[in-house]
């Protein structure tokens, strides 16, 4: 097996556990410290810090990456000079933007909008803290591209380990003693060990570190000019996410945590769909972009085995999602009432797990053929849309309504970036689409029968919830499946298909 193949193995192997232990810590967080305003306010402060560090990490990456190695294969002496340049500015502005936001963090805050007292207090503290230490997490984001340009890619998603892990283990060992305040100082302290790896990888595969400030005003220009369009685009995700729980601090005490448990539930099965099976049509449609033919077909697989896997996973959230929340995290200081307040929102957000997982395929086909101008406009649309949707449902249904009003924008972004794609397809691949969708609908209403079936029959309900999901979940998923093998058999061939070639490459 070639260096390359066990470097991917690694890398999809550590963004799993990354997924596991980052549900593990909010569990824990659950356990400890319930739905109150002091986690309110860790949560608030915790999306803006790491909404600044996904902005830096994919808007650096996305920009500085391809044009450093360019500028390599032309000069490399003058491109590690403008690699070191470029290092050395971005510590200097992350020293002065570390200074400038401690001092100015009670303003920032207010841009987390209305809160309580007690949640401002936890934010402002916690914020702070995090603009202590703007240096190390920036730098573990920048960093992520200098040894991706050296083919080091384990040590970046360790550093997200660690930061999780680590912050866990600060749970665990200090809650008693720092209370919601734990959960920061881990991060924090995780992410500085990363730090010191990152740096030992680097100078391990050839990294020379100079104190230069002289960087090439053609590489700098094409830098900056790049530099806003991409971070925009490969942040929106995170932007609404931010916009959303700046809403509900103004609700009640314990929404932003109702929002935060439920999203994290309903993105677990769209992020693992991403991280396995868009990473293998995205592949696949790089190389068939001059073949058209192919190139549908695989597109079409993508949504084919996206709508398969992930309707029925949608499906069984709305039927279960009381047992689910109640069995992850209510325990300790999680009370059955929160329990009941995370499944309202579980409730609304149950078409994101449908459209947030097949997005990257047609955004990744864009990608593909290089539409990224039309992907930015239709994408950027989203923040202002998820803004006013907010406005308008957050009086009518609460801050449950922010979750409606993620959903909404879902379906606008994966519908029009879907007709951007298809735009360029024969005129028949969308009654196909549109077919595939009846046919993977049907199963997927059928599977609902027998389970609601055996909730209102049977005395099921009086079970722990564990037990109820070890019976009710076979129940769903086996009908299902004899579902599409009577509904739909080349969706059953090609769903047996595929889990076949995943076997024989595991």
């Amino acid at each position: 097996m070639s260096k390359l193949k066990q470097t991917a193995i690694w890398i999809t192997l550590l963004a799993l556990v990354l997924k596991v232990i980052g549900f593990v810590r909010e569990v824990f967080i659950a356990k400890e410290f319930g739905a109150t305003d002091y986690t309110d306010g860790f949560l608030l402060a915790f999306t803006f810090v790491t909404l600044l560090k996904t902005l830096i990490k994919n808007g650096f990456n996305s920009v500085f990456l391809p044009q450093y190695l360019k500028n390599r294969r032309a000069d490399p002496e003058e491109a590690d000079r403008n690699a070191n340049s470029m290092l050395n500015y971005t510590i200097v502005l992350l020293i002065i933007v570390s200074a400038l936001c401690y001092v100015f963090t009670p303003y920032i805050v207010q841009l987390y909008g209305a809160m309580t007292e007690t949640t401002e207090t936890v934010a402002t503290q916690i914020t702070r803290f995090f603009f202590l230490f703007t240096l190390i997490i920036g730098l573990t984001s920048v960093l992520e591209s200098y040894l991706q340009a050296v083919r080091s890619f384990v040590p970046n998603q360790i550093v997200n380990l660690l930061g999780t892990l680590v912050a866990t283990l600060f749970i665990i060992l200090f809650s008693d003693l720092w209370g919601v305040y734990s959960i920061a100082y881990g991060f924090i302290a995780g992410l500085g060990i990363g730090l010191i790896i990152q740096i030992y990888y680097l100078f391990k595969y050839g990294y020379r570190y100079k104190l230069t400030f002289n960087i090439n005003r053609t590489f700098a220009k094409t830098f900056f000019v790049l530099f806003i369009p991409s971070l925009l685009h490969a942040s929106v995700g995170h932007i609404n996410v931010f916009v959303d729980k700046s809403f509900a601090s103004g609700t009640v005490s314990g929404a932003v945590t109702y929002l935060n448990n439920a999203s994290l539930l309903m993105s677990i099965p769209s992020a693992i769909f991403q991280s396995t099976v868009v990473a293998i049509i995205f592949t696949l449609m790089s190389e068939q972009n001059e073949e058209k033919e192919k190139f549908k077909d695989t597109l079409y697989m993508g949504y084919q085995i996206g709508l398969m896997a992930l309707m029925p996973i949608a499906m069984g959230l709305l039927l279960l999602g009381e047992q689910s929340i109640s069995f992850i995290f209510e325990r300790g200081a999680y009370s059955p009432e929160d329990t009941q307040n995370t499944v309202t929102v579980l409730y609304y957000y149950v078409p994101m797990i449908v459209t947030m997982g097949l997005l990257l395929i047609p955004i990744k086909g864009m990608y593909a053929l290089s539409a990224t101008k039309k992907l930015l406009q239709i994408s950027s649309t989203t923040i202002l849309l998820n803004a006013l949707l907010n406005y308008l449902f957050l009086i009518p249904f609460g801050y449950s309504g922010l979750a409606l009003s993620s959903s909404v924008v879902s379906i606008y972004y994966i519908t029009f970036v879907t007709y951007a794609i298809y735009k360029e397809m024969p005129a028949g691949e969308w009654k196909r689409l549109i077919t595939l969708f009846i046919k993977v609908s049907i199963p997927t209403a059928l599977m609902a029968v027998p389970i609601l079936l055996v909730e209102y029959l049977t005395p099921i309900q009086e079970l722990y919830s564990l037990f109820q999901l070890m019976i009710l979940v076979p129940i769903g998923a086996l009908t299902y499946v004899a579902g599409l093998y009577l509904f739909y058999r080349e969706g059953f061939n090609k769903l047996m298909e595929f889990v076949q070639r995943k076997r024989k490459k595991a």
